[in-house]
Order: structure tokens, then C-alpha cells, then sequence
């Protein structure tokens, strides 16, 4: 089911992390961490967030659309796994197509299928 932005509010209450600040957060940590575990989790719940369309706006904001690209050409196939779900849960937004084709995303895709 698809959040609201009202939804996400009344989740989160006053005192509570937003949706931004969360997602920011995980990226950080994706980034930051040297744990292949911990960056298969923290992709698969980025890939996870990817199938609504309330986050699309922040995923191009973080630029997470960039980092599911990068992790294409990670070694770790359980990596590129997730980072190809999270693709497909964003290509259906134009905005996201676009970003996507610009940086080389079927290249990329392409490039998958022939390890």
C-alpha cells in the first residue's frame, strides 16, 4: 500500500525521525560501513522503500537512484540483486527513466547479464 504524506506524519509524530532524515541516514551507513552484511541489509531496505512513490522525490534528492547504479558493478551478486530491485520498484516514475538512461543505467543492466 502506498503512504500519504498526511500518513508518514501521523506515523512518525512530533518527536519522531522523517522520512528524509531515515533514508539519509541509511545512506550514510551504507556508505560508511565496511560490513558486506550490513550493506546487503541496508540496500535491500533502500530497494524496499523504492516501490513507493512518496520516496521517489527523496531517493532523487539522495541521490539513491545513483547508488543502486553503482552497486551494479559490485562483485557481490546478492548486492546487485537488490540494487536491480530497487531499479525496477523506480523505473515506473519518468523523473527516475530519465536519470536512470542518462547515467548509463542499461549499459549497466546489460552488463549484468553477462557475468
Amino acid at each position: 500500500m502506498f503512504a500519504t504524506k498526511e500518513s508518514l506524519k501521523r506515523r512518525t509524530g512530533p518527536f519522531g525521525i522523517g522520512r528524509l532524515s531515515y533514508l539519509q541516514s541509511l545512506v550514510n551507513e551504507f556508505q560508511d560501513t565496511e560490513s558486506q552484511d550490513s550493506k546487503l541489509q541496508i540496500l535491500a531496505n533502500l530497494a524496499n522503500f523504492a516501490y513507493d512513490p512518496i520516496n521517489y522525490d527523496y531517493f532523487r534528492q539522495l541521490n539513491i537512484i545513483d547508488l543502486f547504479l553503482d552497486c551494479l558493478e559490485e562483485c557481490d551478486d546478492r548486492i546487485v540483486e537488490f540494487a536491480i530491485g530497487g531499479l525496477c520498484n523506480l523505473v515506473n516514475d519518468k523523473l527516475n527513466q530519465q536519470i536512470i538512461l542518462s547515467n548509463e543505467g542499461i549499459y549497466h543492466l546489460s552488463a549484468c547479464l553477462s557475468r
